[in-house]
C-alpha cells in the first residue's frame, strides 16, 4: 500500500501539524479535502459569522489551488452548521459567488451542535484536472 499523497496550502502547515491531519489527500484523479473552517491566521475562530464563512471558503480555495484545482472542479460538498435555519441567509451569497452558475456540485448540509468553537465547516471532493 502506498503512502497518502497529502496536499497542504502554503502558510498553514503548522495548524495541520498541531492537529495531526492533512488538508487534503490526492487519490488518483480525486482530491478529498478535509473540513475547512473560518479560522484566522492563528487558528482561532473568526467571531463574525459571515466573515467566518468567507474565511472557510478562502481556506478551501487555497487547499484546492495547492492541488491545481478550483471551485469548478468540485463534485461533492458537505457542510456542517450549528444553526442552519438562521445561518443560510449568510451562507447563500458566499456560496453562490464561489460556485457561479449551474450546474452546481451536489451538496449535503448537516446540522450539528459542536464544531470546536466554529459555526460552519465545509468539506469537498474534487476531480483534479488532467494538467495538474
Amino acid at each position: 500500500m502506498s503512502k497518502r499523497d497529502a496536499i497542504f496550502p502554503a502558510g498553514r502547515q503548522s495548524l495541520y501539524d498541531i492537529n495531526k491531519y492533512s488538508a487534503a489527500i490526492r487519490s488518483g484523479d480525486l482530491l478529498f479535502v478535509s473540513g475547512q473552517v473560518g479560522s484566522r491566521d492563528d487558528g482561532s475562530p473568526e467571531p463574525d459569522f459571515a466573515r467566518q464563512v468567507q474565511l472557510a471558503f478562502d481556506n478551501l480555495r487555497n487547499v484546492l489551488a495547492a492541488a491545481g484545482c478550483s471551485f469548478d472542479d468540485i463534485i461533492d460538498v458537505t457542510t456542517f452548521h450549528t444553526d442552519p435555519e438562521n445561518q443560510f441567509p449568510f451562507i447563500q451569497p458566499i456560496r453562490l459567488e464561489a460556485f457561479g452558475d449551474a450546474p452546481y456540485p451536489n451538496w449535503t448540509a448537516v446540522g450539528v451542535n459542536w464544531l470546536a468553537g466554529f459555526d460552519f465547516e465545509i468539506k469537498v471532493i474534487a476531480r483534479i484536472p488532467q494538467a495538474a
